[in-house]
């Protein structure tokens, strides 16, 4: 009885398969099998692709904070120890222990950034700028992981953030020379280590001068550069970059001087104890016995008039307020002194031989002096910086004989004439305040 069944089973085959090939029923399991799968490959990208979006934000937080970092520090220590601050603070935004070594020293390059053309030239002697590379590399055993891809043969993704700070306004502006307009240093003069000149127009020197390793002189077109014979500019030519600094920061120059006036706190320096002003007796040969220690003076000239200083004075713990042309005469010595003044005149501030800015004391910290006009500014000869600063909308004109090895700051809107046989240094400690402070910026 079997036997004729599966006969008519054999004979019935044929059709049932032709008409099983033929159904559509059943056919939406098999496509939503390959819907599925391609699910499973989509959402694996999203979210292995979401990680490592993740994964680089994180990276470019730690970039930007240790970039910061580092030229923060490099404004006063070596590229060394900025480079292992800017580590340590990429350690403490993003734990090694779970992310392995984002940041190696050599990541951290210093140099100087072109805005315009958006290129980091690395300097390993530059304070100016920083540029900083975190990464998550398979080379490093960290790269970041990939976890559904893993199915399609990805396991890892290599991952990396780069930022750029730069100095708004330069180390420049606190220690060194910048001017808008030329700079002309003549012959016999001699730059100390990490000291630094800028010109946004050009830079003249006669001969005979010496630039030591780390001197920068820059400007914004090095073809300008006015120099009889580089051969008698010992260490010159090293020291030469191509740069222009932005002098903005001198329209501050009118709110700095009224926020003295009214004893702002952000610009009254500690060695003033009583806010309250004193009114000015008298202008004219005015010496220590004119003054209050720890007081901030004022005096008007409406119409014009001046405010001499006499010979043979040293002014220590004051600020002086004026809108008076200030005259000093001979050797004179201001000891943690502010003279601030609105005169706009070509001379508003001016001094006979032997100006003494600042305490001769090695560079210990105080005992700074800041002269700072909306005019020009002129010495004759032997002006001495220990912590010394000058900033004048206008020009600034010194003769010969300066000595600013223990720390000196030109800043002027106009020209800077520094003629012969002067020493310029920097200092660190004892510059006074920092009225121009130069501003760190993440490259835009």
């Amino acid at each position: 009885m079997i036997f004729p069944r599966f006969q008519s089973f054999a004979r019935s085959l044929p059709a049932w398969l032709d008409g099983f090939r033929r159904r559509e029923d059943g056919a939406m399991t098999l496509f939503g099998l390959y819907i599925f799968l391609a699910s499973l490959v989509f959402c694996g990208l999203a979210v292995d692709v979401g990680f490592a979006y993740k994964t680089r934000t994180e990276l470019q937080v730690a970039a930007d904070s240790a970039a910061h970092a580092a030229l923060f520090v490099r404004q006063t220590a070596d590229a060394e120890t900025a480079r292992a601050a800017a580590v340590r603070i990429a350690e403490g935004t993003l734990s090694p222990l779970a992310y392995g070594d984002v940041l190696l020293p050599e990541d951290v390059q210093f140099g100087y950034w072109d805005n315009a053309a958006r290129v980091f030239t690395p300097d390993e002697e530059s304070s100016e700028a920083v540029l900083i590379n975190t990464a998550q590399l398979a080379e490093r055993s960290n790269a970041a992981r990939a976890f559904l891809l893993n199915f399609v043969g990805i396991d890892h993704w290599d991952v990396n953030a780069m930022s750029v700070f730069t100095i708004e306004g330069s180390a420049c502006a606190n220690e060194g020379f910048i001017a808008q307009g030329r700079v002309d240093m003549q012959s016999n003069n001699t730059f100390k280590e990490g000291f630094c000149v800028h010109s946004n127009s050009y830079v003249h020197f006669n001969n005979n001068n010496t630039f030591e390793p780390g001197v920068n002189v820059s400007m914004p077109d090095l073809d300008d550069l006015d120099v009889p014979n580089m051969d008698r500019n010992w260490g010159l030519i090293e020291a030469l970059r191509e740069q222009r600094i932005s002098l903005a920061f001198l329209d501050q120059l009118g709110t700095i001087i009224d926020g003295l006036e009214d004893a702002d706190p952000e610009y009254t320096p500690d060695y003033i104890t009583n806010v309250i002003p004193v009114e000015l007796k008298k202008t004219r040969n005015l010496t220590e016995k004119d003054f209050t220690p720890g007081r901030i003076h004022t005096t008007n000239c409406s119409g014009g008039g001046t405010v001499s200083i006499k010979s043979n004075t040293t002014l220590t713990d004051i600020v002086l307020v004026t809108d008076c042309d200030v005259t000093f005469g001979s050797n004179v010595t201001l000891e943690n002194v502010v003279v601030a003044t609105r005169s706009t005149d070509t001379r508003s501030v001016s001094a006979a031989a032997s100006l003494q800015l600042g305490r001769d004391d090695g560079c210990a910290e105080g005992g700074g002096a800041e002269i700072l006009t909306l005019g020009g500014f002129r010495a004759a000869s032997k002006l001495t910086m220990y912590g010394g600063k000058i900033i004048a909308a206008g020009d600034v004109d010194f003769a010969a004989q300066g000595d600013g090895g223990e720390g000196a700051s030109i800043v002027a809107g106009g020209e800077i004439d520094g003629t012969s046989n002067t020493t310029m240094g920097v200092c660190g400690a004892g510059m006074g305040k920092a009225y121009i402070t130069p501003r760190l910026r993440l490259a835009g």
